[in-house]
């Protein structure tokens, strides 16, 4: 039976997460649990209510195996104003046991209805290719799992991919990597709207880090485990060998006999990145380390890891982590 109108909560900030069978569990629940966290954090009305909706009320199977039952149909949403849409992923394995995205055509049809009635939208790990797929993304910078972020490049190339971000925020299009990134993304979400304490407060209910910058590398580049052809695995530990070492796209083409262009389009199909950007990731990645275990002025940190002025360190420290060197120090430093 579908529920009444008077089912879906008349409130403020009505957030509608998406549903799909082989929808990631996490995906699901993680933000869920964050915005039901706001309730007990404030006494402040309106918060959030979370709606589950599906094509129909049928239990959903997830990646997991765990069923979930929707709170309401997409058909039920008809008419309503909407705050946040919460789009999911799923993912499969190909022939060569990598990592695709799976992208459901009915949900990017309903994502894209939903989207003309609705604040915001917020993918959560591969949920970036729904966006994607239902022209949401184009021209926008966004990011997802590292593991599909050059299938989502070689797929939608009008989107502008960064790879390596915890979350990105273009206007009012959020996009996530995965899987708990799914909390982090939530807690930006909450701290847009009601403020840093607030998201703080579900922080610490949640026994997590609250002040991890979206722009955080998803994982540590120097181990980055995407499986790459030896040409440019090759390349990736050359980089990784002569850090401060100058390291141009010419150089780099010419160590592996190919042309600039054909490089370009190795590390796009394989690193979902040009050369130049996974040179400054890694060299992002070396001074990292440097500045939460060293003691290095920023002087010797730009020259040790390739940047050369601390000019040019900060501009990437910001490009990258959306922060500068000195902050990321305070921050991260790990020693006495």
């Amino acid at each position: 039976m579908q529920p009444a109108d008077s089912d879906i909560p008349m409130i403020e900030r009505l957030v509608v997460v998406t549903l799909f069978d082989g929808v990631d569990l996490l995906d699901v629940t993680g933000p869920a649990e964050v915005f039901s966290l706001v309730r007990r954090e404030t006494d402040e009305p309106p918060g959030y209510a979370v709606v589950l909706a599906a094509e129909t009320l049928d239990p959903v199977t997830t990646s997991a195996g765990v069923r979930v039952l929707p709170d309401a149909t997409f058909d039920d949403l008809a008419g309503r104003a909407v705050d946040t849409v919460v789009v999911p992923g799923a993912v499969e394995l190909d022939d060569d046991r990598r990592v695709r995205a799976v992208v459901d055509p009915a949900v990017v049809r309903r994502v894209r209805e939903l989207a003309p009635r609705t604040r915001r939208l917020a993918s959560v790990c591969v949920g970036a290719h729904v966006l994607a797929d239902a022209g949401l993304l184009d021209g926008v910078r966004a990011t997802t799992h590292w593991s599909t972020a050059g299938q989502l490049a070689d797929e939608h190339p009008e989107v502008h991919v960064d790879p390596d971000p915890i979350f990105v925020r273009d206007g009012g299009i959020w996009t996530g990597a995965g899987l708990t990134a799914c909390l982090d993304l939530t807690l930006a979400l909450v701290a847009d709207d009601l403020g840093q304490e607030v998201a703080m407060r579900v922080a610490r209910q949640l026994v997590m880090y609250l002040k991890r910058p979206g722009g955080q590398s998803q994982f540590s580049v120097a181990t980055d485990p995407r499986a790459t052809t030896r040409r440019v695995d090759d390349l990736r530990q050359h980089v990784l060998r002569n850090v401060a070492s100058p390291l141009t796209v010419a150089g780099l083409a010419e160590r592996a006999h190919v042309s600039e262009r054909q490089l370009t389009r190795l590390f796009k199909s394989e690193l979902g990145t040009t050369p130049a950007a996974y040179v400054e990731s890694i060299r992002v990645e070396a001074a990292r380390q440097r500045l939460e275990t060293t003691d290095d002025t920023l002087e010797r940190v730009a020259t040790a890891c390739g940047f050369g002025t601390t000019d040019t360190l900060a501009r990437a420290f910001r490009r990258r982590l959306d922060t500068t060197p000195a902050r990321y120090r305070e921050r991260f430093r790990v020693t006495a």
